[in-house]
């Protein structure tokens, strides 16, 4: 069996006020067009559809013409709410989705409902646990000992009746780590981790394990546990990386005694002894069938880079020239006597420059990143921080009435 699996859309994400949408569609129609290409027998979305709990109209649409596309393929799709969704409004007319082959997870009740899919090897459970909190899972299973993620996960798994003489595939959005080893973050992720890591043994009864979160494409201790990485570049920190989509392959059960979770890791010798770890908590637990992932590279619509140099050299014809000059941009400029008027002689070479930063001996010597600094690419508005805020500190997103309180105090203050 083939599954697709990608992660962490972010519809209607901004990344320096420059919207996403037009460049989201463009990778998105990429997927849909892998699924046939691919011959996929289903869809894996972990999680993050949105960017944000209340998405704008204009990114509900493209969600649904998303989804629509990928029911017109006839593959069926399971789609789980991440920590940036409202699983209430992804949740929304889910049955009636369903019918369509679009599977997306309920709001999280105390019970993991499996799809249940079948190729000429047999069964193949695709299990859909969306972003929990160890507070939610106390609230359904209180006389449980649950004091952190990695607690609240192993019981929410534990709940999962798992047969193991059948493929069972997990898809996920949480922060997993094997033993010592964590996920490369890029500057997009830095809230993300310390109290929030799952260890990645409580997945140990899956066959594969379809990760949402990080926005980097990894494993984690094994090719059976992995992120797929967001769809598209939201960070300068990932200019010189690719996004891809993850092919998975199951083979029939029980063909690969050495195909539990973690056993491919201890083979290859990682660095530390995590993949061993996962060896031996996944050893005889999952189905043992072969599992192979190739990674189908995502095309952007504009590229997201960095160039440096001073401002004469970059915007020469034979320079503007030799790559797409509209990607979007972080312009390094290395004048020593920076022009007033920089930002628009590069925009009329590059029009999709996001920011400028200069670095001379200047601001060198003042231990300065920049005197005319490009904002992150990922940097949040006040409003997105204290939504952030409030969600972590009270397990709930902003309700719309809070959401535009909020919104007016920061206006009053001239912050928005």
């Amino acid at each position: 069996m083939r599954l697709l699996h990608i992660a962490d859309l972010h519809i209607g994400k901004r990344v320096c006020e420059f919207s996403m949408l037009e460049d989201q569609r463009h990778v998105l129609s990429q997927v849909i067009d892998m699924l046939g290409e691919h011959e996929a027998d289903a869809l894996l979305v972990a999680g993050d559809l949105y960017d944000k709990a209340t998405p704008s109209a204009e990114a509900v649409a493209l969600v649904d013409w998303f989804l629509s596309e990928a029911a017109e393929t006839g593959v069926p799709a399971i789609v789980i709410p991440g920590n940036h969704d409202s699983a209430e409004r992804v949740a929304y007319a889910g049955a009636m989705l369903a019918r369509q082959g679009i599977h997306v997870a309920p709001v999280y009740d105390g019970t993991i409902r499996p799809v249940e899919l079948a190729d000429d090897d047999g069964p193949v459970r695709i299990w859909p646990i969306p972003f929990v909190r160890p507070a939610t899972v106390r609230h359904f299973f209180p006389d449980e000992d649950i004091s952190d993620y990695t607690d609240a996960l192993r019981v929410v798994v534990g709940s999962c009746a798992l047969d193991r003489s059948v493929r069972n595939v997990a898809v996920a959005h949480q922060f997993v780590t094997a033993g010592a080893m964590s996920p490369e973050l890029s500057d997009s992720e830095v809230s993300v981790g310390g109290l929030d890591n799952v260890d990645a043994g409580v997945f140990s009864g899956f066959d594969y394990v379809a990760l949402g979160h990080i926005h980097r494409p990894q494993r984690i201790g094994s090719d059976t546990v992995r992120y797929a990485g967001s769809i598209l570049k939201y960070s300068f920190s990932e200019a010189l990386g690719s996004k891809s989509a993850v092919l998975v392959e199951l083979g029939a059960p029980g063909a690969d005694v050495e195909g539990a979770p973690g056993a491919d890791a201890a083979e290859a010798g990682e660095s530390d002894a995590a993949g061993a770890d996962m060896a031996r908590a996944g050893e005889g637990r999952a189905s043992g069938a072969r599992v192979s992932c190739e990674l189908l590279t995502l095309e952007p619509l504009h590229d997201l880079r960095r160039i440096r140099g001073p401002l004469e050299a970059l915007v020469a014809p034979d320079v503007v020239a030799a790559a797409d000059a509209e990607d979007y941009l972080q312009v390094v400029l290395t004048d020593e006597n920076p022009e007033v008027d920089a930002m628009a002689r590069l925009r009329a070479s590059y029009p999709n420059v996001m920011g400028i930063e200069y670095d001379n001996a200047r601001t060198r010597a003042a231990g300065l990143a920049g005197t005319e600094a490009a904002p992150d690419a990922d940097a949040s508005s006040p409003l997105e921080l204290f939504e952030e805020f409030f969600e972590r500190q009270n397990g709930t997103a902003l309700s719309d009435a809070q959401r535009d309180m909020a919104l007016q105090g920061f206006e009053r203050i001239g912050v928005m």
